[in-house]
């Protein structure tokens, strides 16, 4: 077949699957944008950038800027088209970001497959959950059901979709639930998996080893999205319990999910400022992002990972602790329940309960007797269900060739 990948940041969710569809001799190309620098396992075409659109209102706005992003991904499907002559039979696309949206006009026979990560809800997900952050107001949900028109154009349009959780595949109404399958991206268990020898240099020349008492967190940026403030809050309580204590912080300064803060602070600034002296600060440290072998080789050596997150999408960097047989103390929250249950092979607290949160790391930081037991149980959850080459990429492929032409 002819398979054409669309996504503005490829590889994005398909750095495994287009080059397995290529090695099982489809012709695979990838279309994304001109300033996307990301290195591409497949052939790769682009389409112009966006500019920034300028509307009447503030509802309009997200749809404006998908769409148009559409429109310029659609001119380069079209110069594919007329000036080579290409015509693929499946076309795979991360709907969230609107580019799909007029890939029919150009190809009307192709089959359509959009990768469905999430859909924006008013009720019982990300808006409101978080008082301090979000209050769920009238107008905040006018924005949330504005936000959401192109997914939910874009999944109509699709012939199926993919969804990594359960979690992620429910947040779409049940009149389009029946059109996305539910596949892990996957984790290669091969590579991420446990090492005692695991070993991590800070900036200031500090090593710490699996046999130093180290708290991890990791999170893209710093924000509310991943409970970062309520991790900073427990942290107090912690450090004076566990004197010993090391806590690494991996994650940007900034917003990447949800809104900044109307001061102009950075959430780590306003909760250093919070907790002043609370905090010792020769015992926290902030790495910003890292490199993926250094991320890798602070969760294999963390005594403890604590993954926050609202009803939101999973994070790659929990199924990524729990493949390097990590223990996890983590946010009982919806998308964490699919894979942790309490006790069996994970610890799971309430969101906002800092001294419930405080207790269940230090508990984890002095020594839980259940922890091997806890961490192998961590690994076999991935193992059994998120095993990328056991498991995702052969459901993967699978799904994807399941839509080939009838010749």
């Amino acid at each position: 077949m002819k398979i054409l990948f669309v996504h503005q940041n490829f590889p994005g969710q398909f750095p495994h699957l287009a080059p397995a569809l290529a090695r099982r001799g489809h012709q695979v190309l990838a279309l994304t944008d001109e300033k996307n620098q990301r290195p591409s396992p497949v052939r790769t075409v682009r389409y112009g950038a966006p500019q920034p659109v300028k509307t009447s209102g503030v509802l309009g706005r997200t749809y404006s800027d998908y769409a148009e992003r559409g429109l310029l991904a659609a001119r380069g499907a079209r110069a594919l088209r007329d000036r080579h002559g290409f015509v693929p039979d499946i076309i795979i696309g991360h709907s969230g970001w609107g580019e799909t949206l007029f890939l029919k006009e150009i190809w009307p026979d192709a089959r359509l497959l959009v990768y469905a990560e999430l859909m924006y809800r008013t009720r019982g997900h990300d808006v409101g959950f978080d008082p301090e952050v979000s209050p769920g107001t009238d107008e905040g949900r006018f924005m949330t059901v504005a936000r959401s028109a192109h997914l939910i154009q874009g999944i109509v349009q699709a012939d199926a979709a993919l969804a990594p959780t359960h979690y992620q595949a429910d947040s779409f109404p049940p009149e389009l639930r029946g059109k996305i399958t539910v596949i892990h991206d996957g984790i290669d268990t091969d590579r991420v998996c446990p090492d005692p020898s695991a070993s991590l240099t800070l900036p200031g020349g500090r090593v710490l080893r699996a046999d130093d008492e180290v708290l991890s967190f990791v999170s893209r940026s710093l924000e509310p999205y991943r409970g970062f403030h309520v991790f900073m809050r427990a942290l107090p309580e912690v450090l004076r319990a566990r004197p010993r204590a090391q806590v690494v912080l991996v994650g940007a300064e900034g917003v990447s999910y949800g809104a900044e803060r109307r001061d102009g602070r950075s959430w780590k600034q306003a909760m250093l400022e919070e907790l002043g002296e609370g905090l010792d600060l020769s015992r926290v440290h902030f790495i910003g992002r890292q490199p993926y072998a250094d991320y890798l080789s602070l969760i294999r050596l963390a005594r403890v990972h604590c993954y926050l997150t609202y009803p939101f999408v999973l994070s790659w960097s929990l199924t990524e602790t729990m493949a390097a047989g990590g223990y996890v103390v983590a946010s009982d929250t919806a998308p964490v329940r699919e894979l942790i249950r309490d006790g069996q092979n994970g610890r799971l607290v309430p969101f906002f309960d800092v001294p419930a949160l405080s207790a269940a790391l230090i508990r984890g930081l002095e020594g839980d007797a259940d922890a091997p037991r806890l961490r192998q149980a961590a690994r076999q959850t991935i193992l059994d269900g998120y095993d990328l080459h056991r498991h995702s990429l052969p459901r993967q492929i699978e799904w994807v060739e399941s839509f080939a032409p009838i010749r």
